[in-house]
C-alpha cells in the first residue's frame, strides 16, 4: 500500500514525459504511445543469443549460429533492435550522460521480462567497465540499466562481483575476430559466486563476445543458468 501511494505521488509530481519528443509518457514510461509503437522491438529473435531475425523460428527457437556453436549462456533477451531511435537513446546515455534513458530502457525491459513465465534469476551482474573508463565516464551504463530492472523485478544487483582486468579497446572499433581477442581473459570475479542462476546486463550486444567471455567465467565458477539481458541487439 505504501509503495502504491508513493508511486501515485511521484506520478503526480513528476509525470512521465517522452524522452524522444517531449509528449506525455505512456504506461509510467518516459516514452509516449506513438514513439513506443514506432520503436524497433526485437520481436523475432533467437531464444539463446537474442539475435534479431526476419521471421519467427521453429519450435527449438535457435539461430543457425547457436545450433552450430552454442554460447556459454542459456538464454538471451534484447528489448530492441539496435537501430534508430534505440541506438540514439543508447548513444546519448553512454556519451552524453542521459541517465533518464537508462531508467526508461531498464523499466521497459523489466515490464517485458515480468510478463514471461520463466523463473527469474537470483542475481543481476552488470557488465563491468574498467575503473579508468568508469572514472572518465562517471558511471557504468550497464549498472544504470540494471537499477530499474532490480527495483521492478525485486532481484539484487552485484556490481562488484565481476571486474574488468584490462581497459580493452571499444568493441565497435574492431572486426569480429579482433573483438574476440580483445575481451579474452578480460574479466575476473572478486568473490565466490553466491547463486546458481544469474543474468548478465548490458546496454548493447553486437557480436556477443563480451557477454560470452563473462558468461564463460561465471560458468567456470559454478553458475548453472546464465541469461543475458540487453537493451538492444545488433543485427548481423
Amino acid at each position: 500500500m505504501i509503495y502504491i501511494s508513493t508511486k501515485i505521488i511521484q506520478s503526480w509530481l513528476y509525470p512521465a514525459t517522452c524522452v524522444l519528443c517531449g509528449a506525455p509518457g505512456d504506461a509510467d514510461l518516459d516514452l509516449c504511445r506513438g514513439c513506443r509503437q514506432d520503436a524497433p522491438l526485437n520481436q523475432h529473435a533467437c531464444r539463446r543469443c537474442a539475435l534479431p531475425l526476419n521471421a519467427p523460428l521453429p519450435a527449438h527457437g535457435l539461430c543457425g549460429n547457436c545450433m552450430r556453436q552454442p554460447p556459454p549462456y542459456h538464454a538471451g533477451f534484447a528489448l530492441l533492435r539496435y537501430s534508430s531511435p534505440a541506438s540514439d537513446l543508447i548513444r546519448d546515455l553512454k556519451f552524453h550522460a542521459r541517465l533518464e534513458n537508462a531508467r526508461l530502457l531498464g523499466s521497459w525491459m523489466a515490464d517485458t521480462i515480468a510478463a514471461r513465465s520463466a523463473p527469474l534469476p537470483q542475481l543481476l551482474i552488470p557488465v563491468p567497465l574498467h575503473r579508468s573508463r568508469q572514472r572518465q565516464r562517471g558511471f557504468n551504463q550497464a549498472l544504470e540499466l540494471a537499477r530499474p530492472l532490480a527495483r521492478r523485478l525485486h532481484i539484487p544487483i552485484d556490481a562488484r562481483l565481476a571486474r574488468r582486468l584490462r581497459n580493452t579497446a571499444a568493441q565497435t572499433e574492431l572486426n569480429a575476430a579482433a573483438r574476440r581477442a580483445n575481451v579474452r581473459h578480460a574479466f575476473a570475479l572478486s568473490a565466490a559466486l553466491p547463486v546458481r542462476h544469474v543474468a548478465i546486463v548490458d546496454d548493447v550486444v553486437t557480436t556477443g563476445h563480451t557477454v560470452a567471455e563473462l558468461a564463460a567465467l561465471l560458468q567456470r565458477h559454478g553458475a548453472q543458468v546464465i541469461e543475458v539481458w540487453c537493451a538492444a541487439r545488433a543485427a548481423p
